[in-house]
């Protein structure tokens, strides 16, 4: 394989992780929002969610977004929301298992 094409890609990856928490938010701004947020998450509205935890940058929500979005069979937005969470482990651990599936479609695709 041309190991030439990996150059090409940005330094953070194919995944846009610069969605940055509003540092215009005082602490109470941010934990009251971040109440909000989770209650929406509880009622179901994931995207709603989302954008608030995004908005304050809160971690634990995102990563509570990304474990639904993984359940729901979406691995990259799950592994977003985990790269935005800051969770090393979680994603280092779907970019495996996604390496491991291309590694399996490349062997299969040889074989043919």
């Amino acid at each position: 394989m041309d190991q030439d094409i990996f150059e090409n890609f940005p330094d953070g990856g194919l995944i846009k992780t610069v969605d940055e928490p509003n540092g215009e938010l005082s602490s109470a701004q941010k934990a009251q929002l971040n109440r909000r947020g989770n209650a929406i998450f509880n009622k179901g509205d994931l995207e709603t969610a989302r954008r608030i935890f995004q908005t304050t940058g809160y971690s634990d929500g995102l990563m509570r977004v990304g474990e639904s979005y993984l359940k729901d069979g979406r691995p990259v937005d799950a592994l977003k929301m985990f790269k935005l969470s800051h969770d090393q482990t979680r994603s280092e651990e779907l970019l495996e298992r996604a390496a491991l599936a291309i590694r399996k479609m490349l062997d299969e695709k040889e074989k043919e």
